[in-house]
């Protein structure tokens, strides 16, 4: 038997190209956020974000076991998906990287208008009324720099599967 991956064993092969990476950031408004708590399990939360000049963008407050776990290690990954989109389901990126705890009022003055524009009418109903729903003084913004991404299109493999190009089983002529 070969050592070779057949058939949908190599999912690499089937995945986001930059555009549609791009497209899916743009239209998904929310990911789970992966950290690691003292003992090293692995804990996630769905969380809204913003995707600006090559990271993703997060915010909690400090109290908040994530961020506590972050300023002990601040590795940590993002993964978002289609679903809920007009994209449909099956295409998802996850970011592994290193966090950057914000708490510079720069940062705030940008993110929070740009987070408010996301989250309103849900949990506050204007964009005015989100952003002072935000701006609370144990509030920080998390800064996901990617290190690397693990990227998927689900409409990839559909198509390959549906025009009977699956490697290594291949329609002979």
């Amino acid at each position: 038997m070969s050592n070779e991956l057949q058939g949908y064993e190599d999912v690499t092969l089937y995945g986001l190209t930059p555009e549609r990476e791009q497209e899916l950031l743009d239209k998904q408004i929310e990911c789970n956020f992966v950290w690691s708590n003292k003992s090293g399990h692995g804990l996630g939360v769905i969380m809204n974000y913003i995707a600006k000049d090559g990271s993703i963008w997060l915010t909690a407050t400090s109290q908040r076991a994530r961020v506590k776990a972050l300023r002990r290690d601040p590795r940590a990954s993002v993964v978002i998906s289609s679903m809920g989109t007009d994209m449909g389901p099956g295409k998802t990126v996850t970011y592994m990287g290193t966090v950057t705890i914000h708490d510079d009022q720069a940062t705030k003055d940008w993110f929070y208008p740009a987070m408010a524009e996301i989250i309103s009418p849900y949990p506050a109903p204007t964009v005015e009324a989100a952003i002072e729903h935000l701006d609370t003084p144990l509030r920080v913004v998390l800064e996901l720099v990617p290190e690397k991404a693990i990227k998927f299109d689900g409409d990839s493999i559909s198509k390959t599967s549906y025009e009977g190009q699956v490697p290594g089983q291949e329609k002979s002529s």
